[in-house]
Order: C-alpha cells, then sequence, then structure tokens
C-alpha cells in the first residue's frame, strides 16, 4: 500500500523545571522527608524534559517521551496544579510560519498543558513510527497497525480533555476538529495495514472485501472531516489528494474482491453484477493512482491492471455465455463492512520505569491528611484551653486565699517553703532578664514576618501595574488573561496572612500588659531569699487546735492541688503530642474511590476519646477540691485572721503562676513567629515564580507582536482584468473553539487562565496562635484584675492592586 502519512511533532523551548518545582514540592511537603528526596527526582525530570523534546527520532524515542509522560502524570497528581509556576511554551505542529491562520504558539504555566502537548507528540511519533516500518513482515505491520490504533486513541482523548487543561483558545493543532481530524486518519490507515494483512495472509475474497469497504468509508469520513474550510491550511499540500486516491483505492479493492467472491452463473444476474463490480474496480483502482504514485507499491501494485483483465475476460464470458444486463455499479449492493481497528485509549501508564515521585502523596490524600491534622489540632487546642482556664481559675482562688503559703509553718521573719521554692525556679529559668528578652524578641520577629509579606504585595502590586500598562498600550493586541483574575487567590492569601498577624498583634499586648501587671513581683522573685523576706510582713502568731486542724486539712488538699497539675501537665503534652496515622487507611481509600473524610474522623475520635475523658475528670475533680479548699480555708481563717502578709504571699504567688504562664506563652509565640515566617516565606516564592512565569510570558507575547509587526501585509488586491480563478485568496482563519465554560480560574493562579480548582486556603502555624485568646481566671486574686485590652482596630482591608483611579 502506499506510504502512511504521519503527523508532525509539537516543538517547544527550554525552560527552568528544577527551581520552581522544587520550590513548590518543598512547600506542599513541608517538613516532609519526601520533598528533600524530591530534589534528585525534579533534576531527573528536567533531563527527561530536555531528551523527550530535542531528541530525534529514532527507536528510542518512544520510550523516552513514554517515560517523561508518566512522570507528568504522576507529579501533576501530587502537587497543587493552580501553583506551578513554570511557563511552557509550545508551537502549533502545522505552522509553517505563515502569516495566516491561528496562534501559532501558546504558553501556558500549567502542567495539564504540558501533559497535553506532550501527549500530542506521543500520537504523532506513533503516527511517524508506523510510517517508517517496512510492513514486509507480519510483526512490522501488526506493530504499526498497533501505533496508528493508539495514535487514534491519544487524538480521541484530546479531543475531549484539550479545553480543560488550556482554558483559552488553543493552537490550531489542539483545536477539536483539528483532532477528530487526525483521529479519523489515524483509524484509516490501521485499517488500511489490517487490510494489508489479510491480503498477504490470502484469507477469504468475501473477508477481504469487508475489510476493504469499511477502509472506505474510514477515509471517506477523513477526507470530510479533513476538508473543512478552517482546517484545509493546516495540511500538506498533499495530504488531501493521498487520503482521496486512499479512499479511491479502497472503493476499487472492495468491488474487486467483492466480485471475486461470488461466482458467476450462481445466481440470476450475478453475471452481470460481476462484470460491474470489475468494471467499477479497474475503473476507481486507475482513479486511484494518477501519475503512478499509488500504483507502485503494495496489493496496488498490480491491482489496477489484474481488475481490468478480470473486468474484460468476465465481459467476454458474459457476451458469449450468460447474456446478462449489466447494471450500474452505483446500483448494486455495497459490500458489507468490517470495521477492525479501534481507537485505543492511552493507558494509565505508557512506560515501566519507576516513578520519580512515589514518595510523595497524591492530593486528594494530602488534603485530607492535612484536614484531619487541621481537625485534631482544633480538638486537641479545645481541650489544652479548657485546662488552662480551670488551671488559672484554680491559681486565682489559691491566690486570693494566700494558699499555701498561709499554711506553711515559718518564723516570723521567714519565706514560705512554697515561696521559696517558686523564687528558685523563677531564678533557675533566667528570672525577669530571661522573661522581658523573650518580649523584646516579639516586636522584631513581627517586623520581619511583616516585610515578607509586603516584599510578596509589592511584586503583585508591579505586576499588575506592568500588565495594565501594556493593555493600554497594545490594546486588543494583549490577548494574555489580566492579572485581576489569575491574582485573585494570591491577593485573598495575602489578605489571610495579614489578618493573621493583625491577631498575633492583639495577642502580643495581652500578653504585654499581663507582664507588665506582675513586672515588680517577678523582680522581687529574681532576687535572693533575704530581699524577699524583707518585703514580706511577719506572720502572726497563735491558732490553737482548732486552727491546726484546718491547717493540717489544707496541707493535705495542697498536695492534692500539687498531684492536678502535674496530671493536667502530662496531659497537656500527651494531647499536643497525639498523632494518628491514617496515611495508609487514606492511600487504600483513595485507591479504592472511597471518601477520604469518612476514614479520618472516626479514627481521630478514637485516638482522642481517652485523652478527652481523662481531661473532663480533671474539670470534676476541681471543682470537688476547690470546695474543700475554700470550707477549710474558712476554718482557718477565722482563728488566724489576715493581714497584709497573706496579701503580699498571694501577689507573690500569682507572680510566679503568671512567669510561668508567660514563659509558655511567649514561648508559643516566638514558635508561632518562625512557622509563619516559614509560610510567608514558601508564599513569597510562589508570587515570585508567578511574576517570573508572567514576565516570561510577557517577553513572549511581546516578541511576537514584535515579529508580526515586522511581517510583510497581505499582497495587494488582484486587477480588475485577472480572471477570478486565478485569484489567490488567503487562507481562512480557524474559528477559535467555544468554551462550554467560563475561564474563570479558581485557587493559585496561572500565567492564563487554568482548570478550576478546589480553593487552597492560606496555611495556619501549627496551633494557630496559641496565645490570642488567653483563658482567665473567674475568681478575683487578691492584685489587680487584667485590664481589658484595648479594642481591636479595624479588620485591614484585602490587598487591591487595582484601586479606583
Amino acid at each position: 500500500m502506499a506510504e502512511l502519512l504521519s503527523i508532525p511533532l509539537k516543538k517547544s523551548s527550554d525552560v527552568d523545571l528544577v527551581k520552581p518545582l522544587r520550590n513548590l514540592i518543598q512547600a506542599t511537603y513541608s517538613g516532609a522527608e519526601a520533598a528533600d528526596e524530591c530534589c534528585e527526582a525534579v533534576a531527573e525530570l528536567a533531563r527527561l524534559r530536555a531528551q523527550a523534546i530535542w531528541k530525534l527520532f529514532d527507536q528510542s524515542s518512544l520510550d523516552v517521551i513514554y517515560n517523561y509522560y508518566d512522570q507528568l502524570v504522576s507529579l501533576e497528581s501530587k502537587v497543587p496544579p493552580q501553583e506551578v509556576a513554570v511557563p511552557f511554551k509550545w508551537k502549533d505542529a502545522f505552522d509553517r510560519g505563515s502569516i495566516f491562520g491561528g496562534r501559532m504558539s501558546l504558553t501556558v504555566s500549567s502542567l495539564a498543558f504540558e501533559r497535553v502537548c506532550v501527549l500530542f507528540n506521543i500520537g504523532a511519533l506513533q503516527s511517524a513510527r508506523a510510517a517508517h516500518e517496512p510492513l514486509d513482515t507480519e510483526d512490522s505491520l501488526k506493530l504499526a497497525a498497533k501505533l496508528c490504533q493508539q495514535a487514534a486513541g491519544v487524538f480521541t482523548h484530546l479531543k475531549g480533555t484539550v479545553l480543560l487543561a488550556v482554558h483559552q483558545d488553543p493552537t490550531p493543532d489542539l483545536a477539536p476538529d483539528t483532532l477528530a481530524a487526525l483521529a479519523q486518519l489515524m483509524l484509516a490507515q490501521a485499517q488500511e495495514l489490517i487490510a494489508y494483512k489479510c491480503i498477504r495472509d490470502e484469507m477469504k475474497e468475501s473477508m477481504v472485501a469487508k475489510v476493504c469497504a469499511a477502509g472506505e468509508e474510514m477515509y471517506a469520513d477523513a477526507l470530510r472531516l479533513m476538508q473543512r474550510e478552517a482546517l484545509k491550511p493546516l495540511w500538506d499540500r498533499d495530504w488531501l489528494a493521498v487520503v482521496a486516491a486512499k479512499q479511491a483505492a479502497f472503493r476499487g479493492l472492495a468491488q474487486l474482491y467483492a466480485a471475486g467472491g461470488a461466482e458467476a452463473g450462481a445466481a440470476p444476474g450475478a453475471a452481470g453484477a460481476r462484470v460491474a463490480r470489475l468494471q467499477a474496480a479497474a475503473e476507481a483502482l486507475r482513479a486511484a493512482a494518477p501519475g503512478g504514485r499509488l500504483a507502485g507499491v503494495g496489493p496496488l501494485r498490480d491491482a489496477a491492471a489484474r481488475a481490468a483483465r478480470l473486468a474484460h475476460d468476465a465481459a467476454r464470458d458474459n457476451d458469449f455465455i450468460y447474456h446478462e444486463r449489466v447494471p450500474d455499479a452505483a446500483a448494486l449492493e455495497p459490500p458489507a463492512r468490517a470495521v477492525v481497528a479501534k481507537a485505543l485509549a492511552p493507558p494509565p501508564r505508557w512506560a515501566a520505569g519507576r516513578d520519580l515521585f512515589a514518595r510523595l502523596l497524591p492530593l486528594p490524600v494530602l488534603a485530607a491528611q492535612a484536614a484531619a491534622e487541621a481537625r485534631r489540632a482544633e480538638l486537641v487546642a479545645a481541650e489544652v484551653a479548657r485546662l488552662r482556664e480551670a488551671t488559672q481559675l484554680l491559681n486565682g482562688v489559691l491566690a486570693s486565699l494566700s494558699l499555701p503559703a498561709c499554711v506553711e509553718a515559718a518564723g516570723a521573719a521567714g519565706l514560705p517553703p512554697s515561696i521559696v521554692a517558686r523564687a528558685r525556679d523563677v531564678r533557675a529559668a533566667g528570672g525577669l532578664a530571661a522573661l522581658a528578652q523573650l518580649v523584646a524578641e516579639l516586636p522584631e520577629l513581627l517586623q520581619r514576618n511583616k516585610d515578607i509579606l509586603n516584599e510578596a504585595e509589592r511584586m503583585l502590586r508591579e505586576e499588575a501595574e506592568a500588565d495594565a500598562a501594556l493593555r493600554a498600550q497594545f490594546g486588543p493586541r494583549w490577548s494574555r488573561s489580566p492579572s485581576e483574575g489569575l491574582t485573585e487567590a494570591f491577593r485573598a492569601n495575602a489578605a489571610k496572612y495579614a489578618q493573621i498577624i493583625d491577631n498575633a498583634v492583639r495577642a502580643d499586648h495581652i500578653v504585654q500588659q499581663k507582664f507588665q501587671q506582675h513586672r515588680d513581683n517577678i523582680e522581687l522573685l529574681s532576687r535572693s531569699e533575704d530581699e524577699i523576706g524583707a518585703g514580706v510582713p511577719a506572720a502572726p502568731g497563735g491558732g490553737g487546735a482548732e486552727a491546726g486542724e484546718a491547717a493540717d486539712t489544707l496541707r493535705r488538699l495542697m498536695r492534692d492541688v500539687d498531684a492536678l497539675k502535674a496530671e493536667r501537665d502530662a496531659l497537656e503534652a500527651e494531647l499536643k503530642e497525639a498523632r494518628v496515622p491514617l496515611q495508609e487507611a487514606l492511600l487504600e481509600a483513595h485507591a479504592a474511590a472511597r471518601p477520604l473524610g469518612a476514614e479520618a474522623e472516626p479514627a481521630l475520635q478514637r485516638a482522642l476519646a481517652p485523652l478527652q475523658a481523662r481531661a473532663a475528670a480533671s474539670l470534676r475533680r476541681q471543682e470537688d477540691l476547690v470546695a474543700e479548699v475554700q470550707t477549710a480555708h474558712a476554718a482557718l481563717a477565722a482563728p488566724l485572721g489576715g493581714g497584709g502578709r497573706d496579701a503580699a504571699l498571694g501577689a507573690l504567688a500569682a507572680a510566679a503562676d503568671a512567669y510561668s504562664e508567660l514563659s509558655n506563652n511567649l514561648k508559643e509565640g516566638v514558635k508561632f513567629y518562625n512557622d509563619l515566617t516559614q509560610l510567608l516565606v514558601a508564599f513569597q516564592n510562589k508570587v515570585s515564580d508567578f511574576c517570573f512565569a508572567r514576565k516570561t510570558e510577557k517577553d513572549e507575547l511581546l516578541k511576537d507582536l514584535t515579529q508580526e509587526a515586522s511581517r510583510p501585509g497581505p499582497p495587494p488586491p488582484a486587477p480588475a482584468h485577472e480572471p477570478a480563478a486565478a485569484r489567490r485568496e488567503p487562507p481562512p482563519r480557524p474559528a477559535p473553539p467555544a468554551l462550554p465554560y467560563p475561564a474563570q480560574p479558581q485557587g493559585m493562579p496561572l500565567p492564563y487562565a487554568g482548570p478550576a480548582y478546589p480553593y487552597y486556603a492560606a496555611p495556619l502555624p501549627a496551633l494557630y496562635n496559641p496565645y490570642a485568646t488567653l483563658p482567665y481566671p473567674r475568681a478575683a486574686p487578691p492584685y489587680q484584675p487584667y485590664p481589658a485590652p484595648a479594642p481591636a482596630p479595624a479588620p485591614r482591608p484585602p490587598y487591591d492592586s487595582y484601586p479606583q483611579q
């Protein structure tokens, strides 16, 4: 048979994959070992791309591009696709430098666009590999037919998915009509190869006729699709002639083998029908090879001569023997059709190589795991807050009763052992100086986070201003997507981070107020025992047996209180360290297409239920202890009386408790700001990659506009006396496909409008702002209660890079 037509390859340009993808993976899988291990995988992916894009056609080209495509599919499912800031540029496969036609190249920062273009090249390489097969052995025929069917499946798959990936007018080679024509052409060529094999294997002529009849119909469909006005300028000048010739050739072969399978005289009119079929076959086969193009190869080598000879013999036999009327060939029943070639859908994996990104979790699993972790942190934070609030309430009650200092034996000028121990702990922790140093760190950490966020907002603002200026300069010719729609998610996340910082500022204010309130007593606790004792009034004497019994009861209750606090400290640590292993269960649910949320919530409840029960029991136990302490203290206070000593000791005890709370809160605050810094740096990197991708896209579009302006204009109109047939009209511009959905990106933006993905909210630090809403004691201690914080400032409006002029 004649040579097969092969699809030209799309051409791309070099891009930097390593830095943007490495930043994206490390930001998406922050803290995971797999993120560090994938740095080498990203470098390997870049090497694979270079080989798949630039390697000349040979036997290994398909294996290379198969491997690269598989890695793309794997990576696309494991990173947020809307955050990929790599400007992939691909040229139209059929572009020959004409000033007419559609867009010659397209740049989109999307792994989906890269995957679509690589898949197109897979189909094109499969067609080229099939065209290079010698077709003189059974194995080569089978391989070529399989490759053509795979190519047809590739183009059919692309026809239904390309608009979802590009989300704008694609280049002409990726238009749905073009892909439909290519898929039908590949199917027709696969049917042609199968017909060739049937002829070589000398199958029954009736079966060969059915296969050839189906080939004629397939080439007719391919020709009808390729002759659309919008597609004619794409093809090489001889493609339509070749397809039309093959359609005629298969029409002739179908009639030839249909006539050979019918016995003359077997039925009335059979001889005349045989003559008509053979004459139609000879005429079609002569028309199939104008100039002998298709006559020198394959089964057409002698098909036309054979058909003419058989037609002559059949006509002679009918004239001398059967004397039947020869009907018009068009009036005969057409041969039955046997469609053997089928489009083979692309497999999940083309190659058998290893997955470079196997260690990374699929995005749905990662999102479910993050949601489960956020839910766990929410439940843990709620329990920790309840425990801390109850502990502060207990401390406030004890401080108001001057416990345990009022029941500890001490001399007139001595200090109670509990105060001595607490002062020793304060000095061991660094005293006032250590606490003041932590307080002083907060403004620096806060300013660092503000600077990072301001820098990200500045880059977004400058990119938007540059885009607006070029849009005003070039008008409708500036065809790329406006920045306003693409940066919507970035600006929303920037506003979210700004709100987080504002909440942290208010929390800092509360902590600093508490620090200033207890500063003097904390400074006293930081001194020596003699200096502390000098500031405490002497203990009153007396008491009697009744006071001694009440004091013993209070001492026992104080031991129970200390045990309760120690138990709570351990319980809080267990709550914070509680982890629920969900990864394997989520992976299994994802593989089985089960809802992932249904797997996480029951596991969280089972893991935290025992700790929550212990926390509830601790709260109930505190209520009983507080009631007993108040009763015993009332019995002790009647014979002993109060005095300034109790107030002073209560203030010192409250200062010691405040020191411990402030130390924990400030350490958590420092950790919170450091975690927020990491998130803001990752956010800034994403914004930087986005702005770089937009700059690359801007440069490419400016280059195209400059080249377009430098091209010569269209030819002058033909003179009026020139015949109409001689006038050469420019081919029409392909009509852009109608998008059945709005091109509005969701989630993190793309330089071009990307597919709609679920919105990814700005991530928060672990145990988000743990000291922003500090619980306060419900029983007023002897010292002044915490002053109410200043009214919260008005919420910061979201960043708007497009202010009204």
